[in-house]
């Protein structure tokens, strides 16, 4: 079973990223935003067999990939979905990057926990959230620090990249969207995740 979920993880990826790659809206863009999901995944691929991850975790990092290589076809700004919710609700803005910034913390956050937890790093439950929230956030600031970084170097050609659409709060909104994302993954799927983590050898929950 454990196989057959892996080869579809992988068709699943390979065939939206083929298809986010087919005339993408801008071609920098795209590049841009589907480079994390390949070092993601290039990570994943390494350290499979050495520390190989809970399969709820596994679905939720392709769900994150999957957002940024939508996210790079059409560009952040111009989801055609979230143009219908604009204008179908009188909003001002296409929001589909504050729903990649809500991944950005959900799905760190999940990973945090599960490092944090088979590793035994942080005992008790308070100290263990307080440090998936800083981490979610410190992770969020960095990547902002990334955007005008890259801004900064390609020039005028960043606005797509950027998507702020002329929202001044545009860098706050999005690290408190991955705040926002990374306590409700605490507060959803903690339960769950210690339900799949309890499967794991104990060996695999202290050392590795």
């Amino acid at each position: 079973m454990e196989t057959v979920l892996k080869y579809i993880w992988i068709a699943v990826f390979v065939t939206v990223l083929v298809w986010s790659g087919i005339h993408p809206k801008e071609q920098m863009t795209w590049f841009l935003e589907v480079l994390p999901a390949l070092l993601g995944v290039g990570l994943l691929i390494v350290t499979y067999n050495r520390f190989r991850l809970t399969p709820l975790l596994y679905l939720f990092i392709l769900i994150h990939c999957i957002i940024l290589m939508v996210g790079g076809h059409y560009t952040y700004a111009e989801v055609p979905l979230f143009d219908w919710l604009r204008d179908g609700l009188g909003g001002e803005r296409n929001n589909y990057d504050k729903v990649g910034h809500f991944a950005q913390g959900f799905v760190p956050a999940l990973l945090t926990r599960e490092i944090l937890l088979r590793k035994a790093v942080v005992n008790g439950a308070t100290w263990l959230n307080f440090f998936i929230i800083s981490i979610c956030l410190a992770v969020s600031a960095f990547y902002e620090l990334l955007e005008w970084w890259v801004a900064l170097a390609i020039g005028q050609d960043a606005d797509a990249f950027l998507g702020t659409q002329g929202y001044i709060w545009d860098t706050q909104s999005d690290m408190g969207c991955a705040l926002l994302g990374a306590i409700s993954c605490l507060l959803l799927l903690s339960k769950w995740h210690d339900q799949q983590l309890s499967k794991y050898p104990s060996r695999l929950l202290t050392k590795g």
